[in-house]
């Protein structure tokens, strides 16, 4: 593999996690001194409403980031939903490609920030860039890595029901139409639900999977969303969207309960229903149990973020959080040392945008 010396980033201390095209690009806005692009992730409203032009699709994305990452972007691909990746996504995203190669913007290496869906259309795009901008007598983007919050790259439960219902329109089904609707903003109907249909499982993950030499570090979520009425339809955990299997970058869809075999999301030492395998070059760097799907980008605090792949260094990216192991017993327990956690100190104390970005740029 080849190291890529010019992107040495740490991530240390107080770290937590880590897709428009063209925002404003200036030193400040970039991230351990490279440019940044952002991929969005899944927008519902494109279902319901779908954007009538590219221009309508890049406000979209502008606001999808406006919590924090967007003023700290120098690129961004947005797409629209109510497209699929291999169709009107990908002629979205090549437009945008080509501008960010004709501005020269990677070619001191770029950091990929995915959200959710962002994930996959970020896996799709990696795979086909250089020869798509190639063709064209453009300059490949150097990617130096991708960071990917909540990654939709391996499907969700969600998108799969959501095609039966679309297809059983029965009233015995309103548990499932609730957390469906809850989802995609939309009662289903076939020919309606755009880019869910890449986001069943086996969809998802038989969408450009073959490897590649660009890290993807992923930062998972475990909390809440919807109220917590899509919970019970997603196998293992999940953050209330994207269940776990999906988020750490997990070989197979079977419902797992952490991305590590020995550590809880919540950072508790013990035995774990851990994934059998991951995907080539794929890195579950931070788990957290509190935050939510959305939360990851930026809103909210109070959080403990959890170290998973630590003391490394990645295709040149030094992974080196601080963590600290600590035992703590259960109230009603009076006797022994309790149970063993590991945690990144002072996690909670902000949000996981921050604390990555803040760290990355030490």
């Amino acid at each position: 593999m080849k190291t890529l010396t010019k992107g040495k980033v740490r991530l240390a201390a107080l770290a937590a996690t880590l897709g428009s095209v063209v925002c404003a690009g200036t030193a400040q806005a970039q991230l351990a001194g490279h440019n940044v692009i952002l991929v969005h992730g899944f927008q519902q409203e494109d279902l319901a409403n779908p954007p009538a032009n590219l221009q309508a699709v890049k406000a979209a994305g502008e606001d999808y980031w406006r919590t924090f990452w967007l003023s700290r972007s120098d690129a961004r691909i947005d797409w629209g939903s109510d497209g699929r990746v291999e169709g009107n996504i990908a002629q979205q995203a090549y437009q945008q490609l080509r501008q960010i190669s004709q501005q020269g913007l990677c070619n001191d290496y770029c950091i990929v920030v995915s959200h959710s869906t962002g994930d996959l259309v970020t896996r799709y795009l990696l795979a086909n860039q250089a020869r798509w901008l190639q063709a064209d007598g453009l300059q490949p983007l150097k990617i130096l890595a991708s960071l990917d919050y909540s990654g939709a790259g391996g499907g969700t439960e969600l998108a799969d029901l959501a095609m039966s219902i679309a297809y059983n329109d029965s009233w015995y089904n309103w548990p499932l139409k609730r957390a469906v609707k809850a989802f995609t903003g939309i009662t289903p109907e076939p020919g309606r639900l755009g880019v869910v249909n890449d986001l069943q499982t086996n969809a998802a993950r038989n969408l450009a999977v073959s490897p590649n030499s660009i890290p993807r570090l992923r930062f998972v979520a475990g909390g809440s969303s919807y109220g917590g009425i899509t919970k019970p339809f997603i196998s293992g955990t999940d953050d209330g969207v994207v269940p776990t299997h999906s988020a750490c970058g997990a070989t197979s869809s079977k419902g797992i309960d952490s991305c590590s075999g020995s550590i809880s999301l919540a950072g508790k030492v013990s035995n774990q229903n851990g994934p059998s395998g991951l995907y080539y070059n794929h890195y579950p760097v931070l788990m957290n149990e509190g935050v939510s799907h959305s939360g990851v980008l930026g809103s909210e605090t109070g959080n403990t973020s959890v170290p998973v792949v630590n003391n490394t260094t990645l295709n040149g990216l030094r992974v080196d959080f601080a963590s600290r192991t600590y035992n703590q017993r259960a109230w009603w327990q009076w006797w022994g040392a309790g149970d063993q956690y590991v945690e990144v100190p002072g996690s909670a104390q902000t949000d996981m945008s921050t604390l990555v970005y803040n760290t990355l740029n030490n």
